[in-house]
């Protein structure tokens, strides 16, 4: 996407998904606001809060034993095994390693996926913890409009743990899952003539019919995000990036605005995006392993943050059949590991992580564009990777 124009083979359209297909989305990922309708998340007015560092040459050279493997590979090399875009790591609150690859710089967004989930998880449990929102009402008692869906007799919290029982597939690699469609109503280009479906995220939420029961298992379905942004726009008055910029965006004293991604109604899309700059999901991170407190405030309750590393129903997560999470569960939208360190998660496809280690003192943040959405197509090495430089750094502290 070099010139002026770029020259035709080196296009890349939103409307016909040349941006998303690789090795394009490597740049796609941190350009999205030059291809689609954004919502901004302000920064507020205020100074940035300086991230202190102390940045190690020893980090590159940690290696790990890759998750099925027998043969050890350092955090260098794994950079590139996960198509790296941008990575940095927190020790005790100062950057002791920051890289950037390709078209990503310290002044660039990039998409977060999936890790959005957590961000809007985490308002969704502030809003419980300060009595604004009861997890045990039923999402209807909230928005009547999601009665009739399978949303309407759902518990606040089932969405919160994603232990609804929706008909609703997420598996990409299915042309026929449901997520298409909830793509397609999102999508905020003009629909086909034909077109007869729903318009918007809200509009597709009404149409989600119920399949099992509510409370029974864990099903990681993006449809819970958006349920639960409608709910905090309803209790709030403030949209998912209005609230995110009003309660932490500008209070976390980031470098840059944050952007949303929005429909044709302009609904933020709740559950996959948000895009930032990586030093500003660092001091996110950072804030939840200092229970909620940064730049020199409590910004989001410490109850919320124990509530996390408490984890959910690790029953229920077990159901979902994740051989690669064994004993892990989800609780307001993140994942919770229950090793002994205390380590939780925020996970997007093709790579994206929120890591926080509260026993090593240690957050890393990554953005980056593996060809393949799932994440089990990089955690063999990303997550031996981070507990490895987790390790490292808390037996060799400086």
């Amino acid at each position: 996407m070099v010139g002026s124009p770029p020259p035709p083979e080196r296009q890349l359209r939103f409307d016909d998904g040349s941006y998303f297909q690789f090795p394009a989305m490597r740049w796609s990922v941190s350009n999205f606001r030059q291809l689609m309708p954004t919502v901004n998340v302000s920064r507020g007015v205020g100074a940035p809060t300086p991230l202190p560092r102390a940045l190690r040459q020893d980090i590159d050279a940690v290696r790990f034993t890759p998750l099925g493997g027998a043969a050890t590979m350092s955090w260098a090399e794994s950079l590139a095994a996960n198509y790296t875009d941008g990575i940095l790591v927190l020790h005790q609150g100062r950057v002791v390693y920051e890289r950037y690859f390709g078209v990503l710089n310290a002044q660039g967004q990039h998409g977060a996926m999936s890790v959005t989930k957590s961000v809007t998880g985490t308002l969704g449990a502030m809003l419980v913890a300060e009595g604004r929102l009861d997890a045990d009402k039923r999402v209807a008692d909230y928005v009547p409009e999601l009665a009739r869906s399978a949303f309407g007799n759902a518990t606040v919290r089932q969405v919160l743990d994603m232990t609804t029982g929706l008909k609703y597939s997420e598996d990409y690699a299915d042309p026929n899952a449901e997520v298409w469609a909830f793509s397609q109503a999102g999508n905020p280009l003009p629909k086909p003539k034909d077109y007869s479906g729903p318009r918007s995220y809200y509009e597709y939420l009404q149409t989600v019919q119920p399949e099992g029961r509510h409370g029974a298992a864990f099903g990681y379905k993006t449809v819970n995000s958006d349920a639960l942004g409608w709910v905090i726009a309803r209790v709030t008055g403030r949209n998912v990036a209005e609230l995110l910029s009003e309660r932490i965006w500008s209070r976390l004293g980031a470098e840059q605005d944050a952007y949303l991604t929005v429909d044709a109604t302009g609904t933020p899309f709740a559950g996959g995006g948000l895009n930032t700059g990586l030093r500003d999901l660092a001091r996110f991170g950072e804030m939840l392993r200092q229970n909620g407190r940064f730049n020199g405030q409590q910004i989001i309750p410490k109850a919320v943050v124990d509530d996390i590393r408490r984890g959910g129903s690790r029953e229920a997560f077990a159901q979902a059949g994740y051989s690669l999470l064994p004993g892990w569960s989800y609780r307001n939208m993140w994942w919770v590991t229950h090793q002994p360190d205390s380590a939780f998660m925020a996970r997007g496809v093709h790579g994206q992580r929120i890591y926080v280690n509260p026993q090593a003192g240690v957050v890393i943040v990554r953005y980056a564009s593996h060809p393949v959405a799932s994440n089990a197509a990089n955690d063999p090495t990303t997550l031996p990777a981070f507990d490895a430089v987790a390790r490292h750094l808390m037996r060799q502290p400086r």
